[in-house]
């Protein structure tokens, strides 16, 4: 599957990085709005560059486009890949609002092509391990799921300095006005629409605590959610709440509640993370859980592969599944109605702040003094 990259920014190195994990992918040229950033990414890694993306789009010999621009450039530059024929792979969102993920989605189906989008850690070794134990009913009936995406207080990180691997500074002006929701909610929200089905309903909050974060850009908007938290019920039964953020500390941790104990992992970012299972245990007239943790295996051992910074995944991986789905002619993993759903999920929680309804409260009180002996 011969593939072209539109979008050189910091993103861009985590797939190059992987992409020799994949024989069946060839990379033939990429393309970015900003002249010096595509020619510097094209000498570093030695891979020919389109003066333009109608130049890209002309060119019979790509298949499929990788679209990593900025989020807000998500929507025309998939659809203008659909337009020309293309097989389009998204970094996340597939569409900042539902309306234009599902004129993509309806673009490609009417089209005949295929539409996917990131994140594609839900096809790692611990995730998919992860659901071969659920499968077999390793906890039991599952209640109830906590899941945690905060990645600790960014705005105090030396995060101007922050470089890829090719030398592109982070994006933190874009970060930040997109928001934390849109760029990390889809780790879990993925994970969790796999495991448990689709979601029924959702009650989300979220709000901006840090305004000020950034002192020498003005953001727009200046109040995008650096925090949110919602409650998924699932056609299942099952109910999970969420919490993504870059206020509290860093914790990505995944905890799934059953009849007979909790099946859980530390870091979803890791694609060989451990999966651990804390059983309940009786005594007397009490239940609780057992403090020694049991091991579930992995399926497979992990690839190698090399990895930088806080994450160790393989971002092409979902590119692969997709040129491998459309090559053997089955239905990819990571359908466009998948990508959709979750998309839609994620913007009702990123959009709470503006759109929820808030209860007013009508009763107050003094506050509590500690215990003496607390003091």
């Amino acid at each position: 599957m011969r593939i072209a990259i539109v979008g050189c920014g910091f993103v861009a190195d985590y797939y190059l990085n992987t992409l020799p994990q994949h024989q069946e992918l060839e990379l033939i040229g990429v393309m970015d709005k900003n002249p010096e950033r595509v020619a510097k990414f094209s000498q570093f890694y030695g891979i020919p560059s389109y003066q333009s993306l109608e130049e890209l789009l002309e060119d019979k010999r790509v298949d499929l486009v990788l679209n990593l621009t900025n989020p807000r450039s998500h929507y025309s530059v998939s659809k203008a890949c659909l337009e020309a024929g293309k097989h389009v792979y998204s970094e996340k969102p597939l569409g900042v609002t539902n309306q234009e993920a599902k004129e993509l989605v309806a673009i490609a189906q009417e089209k005949g092509l295929e539409i996917s989008s990131a994140p594609c850690s839900v096809l790692s070794e611990t995730a998919q391990s992860l659901w071969k134990g659920l499968r077999e009913n390793v906890v039991g009936k599952v209640r109830l799921v906590y899941a945690e995406m905060e990645d600790g207080m960014v705005h105090q990180m030396p995060y101007q300095q922050w470089l890829s691997k090719s030398g592109t500074p982070w994006p933190y002006q874009d970060e930040f006005e997109v928001g934390c929701t849109f760029e990390h909610a889809g780790y879990y929200t993925t994970w969790l629409t796999t495991f448990f089905g689709p979601v029924l309903s959702v009650t989300a909050f979220s709000s901006c605590l840090i305004p000020d974060k950034v002192k020498d850009v003005e953001l727009n908007p200046p109040n995008t959610p650096d925090f949110s938290v919602a409650c998924l019920k699932f056609v299942s039964g099952v109910v999970a709440r969420l919490t993504c953020g870059i206020v509290a500390p860093h914790n990505h941790e995944l905890k799934i509640i059953g009849d007979r104990g909790v099946m859980g992992i530390k870091d979803c970012w890791f694609y060989d993370d451990p999966i651990y299972i804390q059983r309940m245990i009786k005594i007397r007239r009490k239940v609780f859980f057992n403090p020694i943790k049991q091991k579930y295996p992995l399926v497979r051992k992990t690839p190698k592969f090399p990895h930088r910074g806080a994450q160790k995944m393989d971002f092409c991986r979902g590119v692969a599944e997709m040129a491998q789905a459309i090559t053997q002619k089955r239905p990819n993993r990571l359908s466009k109605e998948f990508c959709l759903h979750n998309n839609e999920l994620v913007n009702a929680i990123a959009y709470a702040l503006e759109n929820s309804s808030t209860y007013q409260m009508t009763t107050t009180f003094e506050p509590m003094q500690p215990m003496d002996w607390a003091c």
